[in-house]
């Protein structure tokens, strides 16, 4: 394995920063053809991605191949589903651990390449599927000897973002009699207003945290625990464990089953783990998850290519680093002309943003370029009538992937108007690609579009468990790859540490206050000020703590 070097230091980014000096002229007469449509479309595991409204040209691309190659994008990959340790940083405390959110898809090899953590996987899947049995052939029931019909999934973050996306994308494909809800906010409004209306009595809850000390969660989950209490249900009953092996949450006295989550998977890319198994598995069926893993597994054998115009993640990290560094793009909206991928972007955000929002190298340098950037959006064609505005004429130019599909996944559809609904909402997505490029000339300023506004669109046939794994996949290899790229780690997250540390200390504040021990807080702290000012403590009481 070579050398980690940072993004200047390899050859290709001087010619990278030459050819950005006159960037491929979108606008100009004959930009877009038919010769450029065909050329600059990748193929791969079901996807196609057309990056023709790209400002790249044959130069650009083989620099950016060049940047691909002098960086062991790919080796690195390999390196890491062969289970390197990849989290860590050189010099400094850090997590140090391994990397292996692609060994949950490796189930299906013969040949494994990290046995070890596969075999863990199959293990779970396996407990998993012996859960699921015995609440389709009614061995396990509630109290009265009824199935269970709704799932309430409680988690935070990587243990709720991505596990929501999937569900609400695959919706479609739910077992008749199934439904999932979700708490994650610690905002008692949030679990109060899930559990208004639920039958708690065939309600199961996963509870999702590695650790299983997790503050949101917990507090949740003790807020569900005490509605099962009032309705008289015991809650053991209905409480199944989604942890670490030996957690405080590996209990059998409070849990039904506990299933195990391995710190070699950090949360944001843990959906295709038990930590999105459970839930997926139960309102989907095992088979329709197992769909999932084969789509994911299928992108991850792909992003192995080496050559970035037969492998679309390393395509779309390319472009990616290609705006970003070179072009001086801050911001990313992905937009998928799907309503079912409602909160996929909201995963991305978290996946995207947690992983590469870095300004230190793996060697604990400050970077001398931009790293991850701003990642945003909302479906198509709702957002056209919202923010598309200063998208298209706006002074921030952002780079947009569409993400879409050739059919619907109900088929219900209709002419009106001479065309479906499905037809108008692909004309739209590859309408906007197109404004977006090409721009238009007007005498009149308010009407003229600028142009050269960089996108590219995603397409695969239809939104199927098997394709939802494989988009899934296909976009942590992107983010994993740019990491790489940009010599970062993207596999931890301090960032949200300093918040959490002191989030605690104000809430020693109130609950010394509650107790009546005034003295119990930090009086002298910043945080003792901040809960006076926002009036959230009796100044009062304050005041007298303060005294004495």
């Amino acid at each position: 394995m070579a050398v980690w070097q940072d993004l200047h230091h390899l050859p290709a980014y001087g010619l990278l920063q030459q050819l950005a000096l006159r960037p491929y002229d979108l606008t100009a007469p004959g930009a877009i053809s038919e010769a450029r449509l065909a050329t600059y479309t990748c193929r791969q595991a079901g996807f196609e991605l057309l990056y023709a409204m790209q400002r790249v040209d044959e130069a650009v691309i083989a620099a950016l191949q060049q940047l691909a190659d002098q960086s062991g994008a790919v080796e690195r990959f390999l390196e890491m589903k062969k289970g390197a340790v990849a989290n860590r940083l050189d010099g400094y405390e850090s997590e140090n651990r391994q990397v292996l959110h692609t060994a949950c898809r490796d189930i299906f090899s013969d040949q494994p390449l990290c046995p070890a953590a596969t075999v863990q996987a199959r293990e779970q899947l396996a407990k998993l599927q012996e859960f699921l049995a015995e609440l389709d052939s009614a061995q396990l029931t509630n109290e009265q000897g009824e199935l269970f019909t709704d799932l309430l999934h409680i988690g935070i973050g990587g243990s709720d973002l991505g596990p929501r996306a999937l569900y609400l994308a695959l919706a479609a494909y739910r077992l008749p009699g199934r439904r999932v809800h979700f708490i994650s906010n610690v905002d008692p409004d949030d679990a109060a207003a899930v559990l208004e209306g639920l039958d708690l009595s065939r309600t199961l809850v996963n509870v999702v945290s590695k650790s299983g000390i997790t503050l949101e969660t917990l507090t949740n989950e003790e807020l569900v625990r005490a509605a099962f209490q009032r309705a008289g249900l015991d809650p053991a009953r209905h409480f199944v464990a989604v942890t670490g092996q030996g957690s405080p949450m590996d209990n059998p006295a409070r849990y039904l089953r506990s299933f195990y989550m391995f710190d070699y998977i950090g949360g944001r890319y843990s959906v295709t783990s038990m930590v999105g198994a459970v839930m997926l598995s139960f309102a989907l069926g095992y088979d329709a998850f197992r769909q999932v893993l084969q789509g994911a597994q299928a992108f991850d054998v792909a992003a192995e290519e080496r050559d970035i115009r037969r492998n679309i993640p390393l395509l779309l990290a390319l472009l990616g680093i290609w705006n970003r560094n070179f072009l001086g793009c801050d911001s990313l909206a992905i937009l998928p002309y799907s309503q079912a991928l409602v909160r996929f972007t909201a995963h991305l955000q978290q996946c995207d943003m947690e992983s590469n929002g870095k300004s230190i190298t793996r060697q604990g340098a400050t970077v001398s370029y931009p790293t991850g950037p701003i990642v945003w959006g909302e479906p198509g064609t709702n957002g056209q009538h919202a923010f598309y505005q200063l998208i298209h004429q706006g002074t921030t130019v952002v780079p947009v992937e569409f993400i879409g599909f050739r059919r619907s996944q109900f088929g219900e559809d209709m002419l009106i108007q001479g065309t479906t609904s499905h037809e108008k909402l692909l004309a739209n997505l590859l309408a906007q690609s197109l404004a977006l490029a090409v721009g238009r000339p007007h005498d009149n300023p308010n009407r003229f579009f600028a142009g050269n506004r960089p996108s590219s669109v995603l397409l695969a046939d239809c939104l199927t468990p098997y394709t939802m794994g494989g988009l899934l996949a296909l976009y942590e290899a992107k983010i994993v790859f740019q990491g790489f790229i940009w010599n970062i780690n993207s596999f931890d997250q301090e960032g949200v540490q300093l918040g959490k540390l002191l989030a605690t200390r104000l809430l020693q504040h109130f609950g010394g206050l509650r107790l009546g021990d005034a003295n119990s807080g930090l009086q002298d702290s910043l945080g003792w000020s901040l809960l006076k000012a926002a009036g959230l403590i009796d100044i009062k009481i304050a005041n007298k703590a303060e005294q004495e």
